[in-house]
């Protein structure tokens, strides 16, 4: 395989390899923020980071009451998939549009390896002084680890849930 400057991985998944040159983030880390709404970010996800850089976009996730952060690069990939599905003529597609980018923030790596989470998206996740950061593929989840942990799934249903989504041959679910 020909390299392009990009580092890339391969990965097994049901047997079939796919090339990916985006981080894939996996991994749950318990952090505290400071006083000034900033947290020491992992080395574990830090070393997952790859060639993605230190830029992400954090947002308030669609489903659940925590926080999303997406790497530039992924972010990029994010918008071209709504991009491609959005008219901006229909009304209905501006009302997505105006609710998916509300309270959207850029965050930056500080020299300390250190990121300041924007105080108005920790109050909307009820984050206070103890956050967990949870590896989910392309994006990582920010939850106030009281939450983190209170949704954790019984080892039965998960696996109940496993089978459901992953448990046929087709895409169904």
């Amino acid at each position: 395989m020909e390299k392009s400057g990009v580092k890339w991985e391969l990965f097994a998944y049901f047997g079939a390899c796919y090339v990916t040159d985006m981080a894939n983030f996996i991994g749950d880390y318990r952090c505290k923020i400071d006083a000034k709404g900033r947290i020491l970010f992992p080395a574990g996800l830090k070393k997952q980071l790859e060639a993605d850089g230190n830029c992400f976009v954090i947002k308030k996730d669609l489903f659940e009451q925590c926080l999303v952060m997406y790497t530039s690069k992924e972010w990029e990939r994010q918008n071209e998939i709504i991009r491609s599905r959005i008219n901006p003529f229909r009304r209905e597609h501006n009302v997505f549009l105006r609710q998916f980018y509300r309270g959207t923030a850029e965050i930056e790596l500080d020299n300390n390896g250190r990121l300041l989470l924007p105080k108005r998206l920790l109050d909307e996740a009820e984050i206070d002084k103890e956050i967990v950061l949870s590896g989910q593929d392309t994006k990582i989840e920010l939850w106030a680890d009281s939450k983190y942990d209170a949704m954790a799934q019984d080892e039965d249903e998960f696996a109940a849930l496993a089978e459901k989504i992953m448990g046929s041959s087709n895409a169904e679910g």
